[in-house]
């Protein structure tokens, strides 16, 4: 039996280690690549994103973790492993599953996409609404390069860290730079600063100096602000951090492990984060 003739949910997942899942990706290639041969659909933008999308099933717990997609056209691996791979041969087909995502096909479809650019607001409005009802999960959006050139993706992020500690959105970079080549330094250095051990460490030495009396809280922040004066040095595009967002990348889209320690301190942080993939 395949991997995925197990998967039936994003729960699944979950029991599979690294190697389990790269195969599970190449054989959600297979599947994809056979069934929109047939159909037709959006085959580039979903062979691009499935080491991502099988990350964010692996890390979070959707639909308590909510996923937007923006367009949507990159959500064939999502609707795989969310309960419909036995429907996927009916891919855009009359009375069949649609090509992007839909809440009437799923609770694991949250938002009902199509057009681009909306993936940020939507999710900034999640996020809101959680906090105002105190539901516990994070709200990921998942943006392209291409749909962050739309006004509306802007605004969303000028938004985006205002009382949104919930919020994760993805940038998904498909090789059209946005910014210069950062270099192998600060690759090294993403590296570090993903890495989950590194995160508990950096978070147990800040619990520890805020509780030094009377200077704690400077010593943190003089820290901090030095670690985003070098930072800016070596990335030399800050325009997500001057946003107010914690960045992470660039990352390797189709290495798993990077992927999931990404995802890892994504979701354990209390402050909204992009991560550029």
């Amino acid at each position: 039996m395949s991997y995925l003739d197990k998967v039936n949910s994003p729960k699944d997942i979950k029991k599979l280690n690294i190697d389990e899942l790269d195969e599970l990706c190449q054989e959600i290639r297979s599947l994809m690549i056979k069934t929109v041969s047939e159909n037709g659909g959006h085959l580039a933008s979903n062979l691009g994103v499935v080491e991502l999308t099988v990350a964010l099933h692996k890390v979070f717990n959707s639909p308590t973790d909510q996923i937007v997609f923006d367009v949507g056209h990159q959500c064939y691996t999502h609707k795989i492993l969310t309960g419909r791979r036995k429907e996927f041969p009916t891919l855009r087909t009359e009375n069949g599953i649609s090509g992007f995502t839909r809440p009437v096909e799923s609770q694991h479809d949250i938002f009902s996409s199509g057009h681009s650019s909306t993936s940020v607001s939507a999710a900034i409005g999640l996020a809101k609404a959680k906090a105002l009802k105190g539901d516990k999960g994070k709200v990921i959006a998942v943006i392209g390069d291409g749909a962050l050139t739309g006004g509306l993706a802007y605004e969303a992020l000028n938004n985006s860290s205002i009382d949104t500690d919930n919020l994760i959105i993805i940038l998904n970079d498909n090789d059209m730079s946005i910014s210069k080549n950062v270099g192998s330094v600060a690759k090294e250095l993403t590296h570090i600063r993903t890495s989950p051990k590194y995160y508990r460490f950096k978070s147990k030495v800040s619990r520890s100096l805020a509780k030094i009396p009377k200077f704690g809280a400077q010593i943190t922040r003089f820290i901090t602000m030095t670690n985003q004066r070098i930072r800016k040095k070596l990335y030399h595009s800050t325009f997500f951090e001057d946003l107010g967002l914690r960045y992470y990348g660039p990352i390797d889209g189709h290495d798993m492990q990077s992927l999931i320690d990404a995802l890892t301190v994504a979701k354990a942080h209390s402050h909204s984060v992009l991560i550029h993939v």
